[in-house]
């Protein structure tokens, strides 16, 4: 056998060794999904009722379906402050291990932009999974300010100031 023909050997019996170490291997076991067992805890900003509890109530009926491991899945309302109680308690208390979902009204962005005090939270540190609406946002300014779309929104060195529907 030439050079070549050796290292094309090597390469091979190396290949031949690892997968039958992978098929062979005592430690290989498939491994029982993450939520088997274990149940989620949806955290309903809103009162019991409401469209956004109804909406939230639907998706956690059918979600632990679509999860492998089929967790439980408990639907809790903690109703104050319109969501800014229960965004506090997702931030603060409830452990960041996927076992936790809220569902807040989308409006308290706000309240962490304007500076609420009762804040406690970072809505950008919040992981975003869908929403059962679609809304249609429509921007208005002034013909006099510089933004006349919302590339120079977006390009503008300073944010223009904005407003929107809030939590109170």
């Amino acid at each position: 056998m030439g050079k070549s023909g050796t290292g094309v050997a090597i390469i091979l019996s190396l290949l031949f060794f690892l997968a039958a170490n992978l098929v062979f291997s005592p430690t290989l076991h498939a491994q029982a999904p993450f939520y088997q067992g274990k149940s989620i805890t949806f955290i309903i900003g809103n009162q019991a009722g409401g469209l956004y509890d109804l909406w939230a109530r639907l998706f956690a009926a059918h979600i632990g379906k679509q999860i492998p491991g089929n967790p439980n899945v408990i639907v809790q309302n903690m109703p104050a402050a319109g969501s800014l109680v229960a965004a506090n308690y997702l931030y603060n208390v409830a452990k960041p291990d996927g076992l936790t979902i809220g569902a807040l009204i989308p409006g308290l962005y706000l309240d962490q932009l304007i500076g609420r005090k009762e804040v406690q939270f970072d809505w950008a540190r919040f992981h975003w999974i869908g929403t059962p609406e679609q809304t249609e946002w429509v921007f208005i300014t002034r013909a006099d300010r510089p933004y006349k779309s919302i590339e120079d929104i977006r390009a503008a060195t300073e944010p223009p100031k904005c407003g929107s529907t809030g939590t109170g």
